[in-house]
């Protein structure tokens, strides 16, 4: 099948059909899955259409990472749609969610919104939809937002790291809130709170001075403040990246007293800890930060248990020289990790260890996401009606991650030199091959995904 060709049907000995793993043929008409046969359904005028026989390639859905920042307009040389959505079909990604910062302007009011499509049109290699974003005196933009199609809407209770994009108050998020009753939208929150005066006393090549500097009760008292808006106004509510295992009772409470509150961790969080990032080693820095092994543990125990609804990349990339590689200086480097492209086998590679199964790959990596964000009636599922995202892959081929391989604009990530298990073959997106060994469609064959306005509120998964 060659790349950027419309595909009739897939088979393979391996399709994933909600929790059961069966031989089996989807066939696609339009860009849509038409239907889901299994082998011994497959025959007469079914069979004499063309088919794409992938052997025992694991078929599955696409991902949807609802958490990717591509920096464009205006930060370009950071990331930019073309390379973040190549990097994303190489990975299996077909479905991103862009957040409104970095880019100048911020996706903070409708025209601004308007300014990030025109930027996006004919770049985008897989489908993108777009976050809104809340900032002090911006409430009335919420809705004409909403209306034009926003996923929904991320602030800060911390500085963001951008000057054109000011964390909120209290009096900001009530405000906020206000506006987005009723419209079954959701409020994402970076979930860090100055609670005293923080230092970054000490060595800055040490990872440790930067760690202490952004303690566990930072997100604590963020979330403290989270939950108590979520059940005062009913809100759709979500907790991005947490880092911390501490304010999982704090969720669960409010989840128990009838937030509508989710939460998503990411795959550095679940791959590294902070007793092995060698000094100086800034392309490690994120915030929150990386925190200790025990307190990764009790992540994966939160994911086990469902505490944590869904793991995203937050590929959040940068120029060499903002990492301060040269000095080696945690205080000074800015703090976001790449690994858009490297997702699916980062997480099976960890998770395939600990009893995690590829029904539940398809839950954390693609359905919550998609609910997330009000794509779930055509997204993250393997469903008649559905779109024919597809992700083709090996769940059992190791590679190494190489600088020459990596289709981010910039190269610098943690996961350089990692072996991971799951090598992506092939990523189709609404039907055409987007994707294959190494090879891209001709021209970007993503669209935009607007989502339509007054969704009834979604229940916790």
């Amino acid at each position: 099948m060659e790349v950027g060709s419309a595909v009739v049907a897939v088979r393979s000995q391996r399709v994933l059909v909600r929790e059961e793993i069966l031989p089996g043929v989807i066939t696609i008409q339009d860009g849509k899955i038409q239907s889901i046969l299994q082998e011994s359904e497959f025959s007469g005028d079914v069979a004499a259409c063309e088919v794409w026989d992938v052997g025992d390639h694991v078929v599955m859905p696409g991902i949807v990472d609802s958490h990717v920042h591509v920096n464009e307009p205006g930060r370009t040389s950071w990331e930019g749609f073309w390379t973040a959505t190549r990097a994303a079909a190489a990975g299996g990604v077909t479905t991103i969610v862009d957040m409104p910062l970095n880019s100048i302007p911020p996706t903070t009011t409708l025209e601004n919104f308007h300014t990030k499509m025109q930027e996006a049109m004919g770049k985008c290699f897989v489908d993108t939809a777009f976050w809104g974003g809340v900032i002090p005196g911006n409430q009335f933009e919420i809705r004409p937002m909403i209306r034009a199609g926003v996923a929904g809407f991320k602030c800060f209770l911390i500085h963001s790291g951008v000057d054109e994009f000011p964390h909120v108050t209290d009096c900001d998020l009530h405000a906020a809130m206000k506006q987005m009753e009723g419209t079954g939208s959701v409020l994402l929150f970076h979930a860090e709170r100055d609670v005293h005066q923080t230092t970054e006393a000490g060595d800055p090549s040490e990872y440790s001075t930067f760690l202490d500097s952004r303690p566990d009760e930072m997100e604590v008292e963020a979330i403290r403040t989270v939950t108590q808006l979520c059940l005062q106004y009913q809100v759709r509510c979500h907790i991005v990246h947490l880092s911390s295992a501490k304010p999982l009772q704090l969720i669960q409470d409010a989840r128990r007293a009838g937030a509508p509150l989710t939460v998503e961790t990411t795959h550095h969080y679940l791959c590294f800890s902070a007793e092995n990032i060698p000094a100086g080693a800034t392309q490690f820095k994120c915030c929150p930060p990386i925190r200790g092994y025990a307190n990764q543990e009790k992540l994966w125990s939160a994911l086990k248990a469902g505490q944590i609804d869904m793991v995203v990349s937050d590929h959040s990339p940068c120029t060499r020289d903002l990492k301060s590689l040269e000095r080696g200086d945690f205080t000074q480097a800015w703090g976001g990790i790449s690994s858009l492209q490297f997702g699916l086998p980062l997480f099976w590679s960890l998770a395939s260890k600990r009893g995690f199964t590829l029904p539940d790959v398809v839950r954390l990596l693609c359905r919550r996401t998609s609910q997330l964000c009000n794509l779930d009636n055509q997204k993250g599922s393997l469903e008649p009606g559905y779109d024919a995202d597809l992700v083709i892959w090996d769940p059992e081929k190791e590679f190494e991650i190489k600088e020459e391989s990596i289709h981010h604009k910039n190269k610098l990530t943690p996961y350089l030199g990692l072996t991971l298990r799951g090598v992506v073959h092939a990523t189709v997106v609404r039907g055409r091959v987007v994707y294959r060994q190494g090879s891209f469609s001709p021209k970007p064959l993503g669209m935009h995904l607007l989502i339509p306005q007054h969704r009834p509120p979604q229940p916790h998964p």
